[in-house]
């Protein structure tokens, strides 16, 4: 299969699996919202941040190489998940102990033995569905992805509705659904195929680990740039101010979300075809259609950021969460494309150059949610986010110029970004609603002329490829 339709193959179909059980989440974001409130929302978000952090921890960030390894058909199948999987397990086993060293945090006190669970089962899991995409069964990832929203939802409806368990409820229902996925794969993949009880490729499981450590202190800081903030929130502001803050990271998420799928097949793509004569050329194609529809897809969410927040983040406290979603949105945007010029690393297996870029950002990160939350509040954290994910990515795009050329398309790229800046200062600082609207259309509509040819002339490029 051409390059271009298979990436575009595997984006469908992962956008398939995921893109609509992701919408679902954020269909349920006003339950969520209105059932927890501003502290139970900012509780569970704590949570999440926390076991995120934990899982590439205690796993040693094995599902890396699961998907880098399991990717390259030189190396036994069955090898790369038995590493995986029992580097996973000893790793849980060897958290165990240090379980209650949580509870000396005070805002995570209670939730100890939930953090666990929520760690051992999404532990489990990561190493189970990155594989199976790794061995090519894209469309059991994808349904897996589809069945395992359905049964966290449905749970969600019974402990949060039903029974008002609230965050426990809410942790609870991720953890289930989470075994529900893990068994899932297992039949539907046959993945108890790929499991050695004895003896593995002892070259095989070095070159794994020489991979995925220094991806650790990579994991850690992209958690500091990404997620700290909220913690730096909880304890400078209050935890309802986290759970506002986490209303307004939502929908400027939904840029990550189609990212994330779109990366996935990415990364694959990358990977497969690092030996390529071409390979700067299709990095450059590819890059030129990823930008452009992370900025249509931004100026869509910028457009109707206000009603729809407004609609789904109910509740005391909610009220003007969407004030602090423009920055995030812009920050998100430099994520994306951070994330896309790591892709760099993964394909070229320059793991420690993707720590050392990413620690960067996260130690400015830290500096600028110190000095800037005290004096702006949660924009404060806001714009720190910004900042930091603006450098890592500057600072990828000057480290990888020797591995891979690209054509950023800079000009492109800066127009692009104006826009979205002028629609990020109407929504934070404009009042009439006439000035406020017909702004933002205008830059909307630049935003679409800019961007729309470069998706058509790929759709052309596939069609015709």
């Amino acid at each position: 299969m051409d390059r271009y339709k298979r990436l575009a193959s595997n984006t469908l179909i992962l956008a398939f699996g995921q893109m609509g059980s992701k919408l679902l989440v954020y269909v349920m974001m006003r339950f969520y919202t209105e059932k927890l409130g501003p502290d139970g929302y900012g509780a569970v978000g704590n949570i999440v941040d926390a076991s995120t952090l934990l899982i590439a921890i205690v796993t040693l960030s094995i599902g890396e190489s699961i998907i880098r390894f399991g990717l390259d058909k030189s190396h036994d199948r069955k090898d790369v998940f038995t590493i995986g999987i029992r580097t996973s397990v000893c790793g849980l086993l060897i958290f165990l102990p240090f379980v209650p060293l949580i509870g000396q945090i005070d805002f995570l006190s209670d939730f100890a033995f939930l953090i666990y669970l929520y760690v051992f089962t999404g532990s489990l899991k990561s190493a189970c569905a990155l594989f199976t995409r790794s061995i090519g069964f894209v469309r059991i990832y994808a349904v897996d992805g589809i069945l395992t929203t359905a049964v966290n939802i449905i749970l969600n409806l019974v402990f949060l509705a039903a029974f008002d368990f609230g965050v426990v409820g809410y942790v609870v229902s991720v953890v289930l659904a989470d075994l529900f996925s893990i068994l899932f794969l297992f039949m539907a993949a046959k993945l108890n195929r790929y499991i050695k009880l004895f003896g593995v490729d002892k070259r095989l499981k070095s070159s794994m680990y020489r991979f995925c450590l220094p991806l650790i202190p990579t994991s850690i800081m992209w958690w500091v740039a990404n997620v700290s903030d909220s913690f730096f929130i909880t304890a400078m502001l209050g935890v309802s101010m986290t759970g506002v803050y986490k209303a307004a990271y939502k929908f400027p998420n939904l840029v990550m979300l189609a990212s994330g799928i779109f990366s996935q097949a990415w990364n694959m793509s990358a990977v497969v075809e690092k030996d390529s004569l071409t390979i700067s050329k299709f990095y450059t194609n590819v890059f030129n259609f990823f930008q452009s529809t992370v900025y249509l897809i931004s100026a869509a969410i910028l457009l109707v950021i206000r009603p729809v927040l407004g609609f789904m983040a109910v509740g005391e406290g909610f009220e003007n969460a969407f004030r602090y979603s423009p920055l995030l949105l812009l920050a998100v945007v430099f994520t994306c494309f951070s994330t896309f010029m790591g892709s760099v690393y993964i394909a070229t297996k320059k793991s420690v150059r993707s720590m050392t870029t990413a620690s960067i950002g996260a130690g400015l990160n830290l500096l600028l949610n110190w000095l800037l939350i005290p004096i702006m509040g949660i924009n404060g954290a806001a714009l720190s986010t910004l900042i930091s994910y603006a450098v890592i990515f500057f600072v990828r795009v000057y480290d990888t110029r020797n591995l891979v050329h690209m054509d950023l398309k800079p000009y492109k790229m800066g127009i692009n970004m104006l826009l979205l800046t002028t629609m990020s200062m109407v929504i934070m600082f404009v009042n009439s609603d006439t000035v406020y609207y017909v702004l933002l259309s205008i830059s909307f509509v630049l935003v679409f002329l800019l961007n729309i040819q470069t998706g058509l002339s790929a759709v052309r490029q596939v069609r015709g490829s």
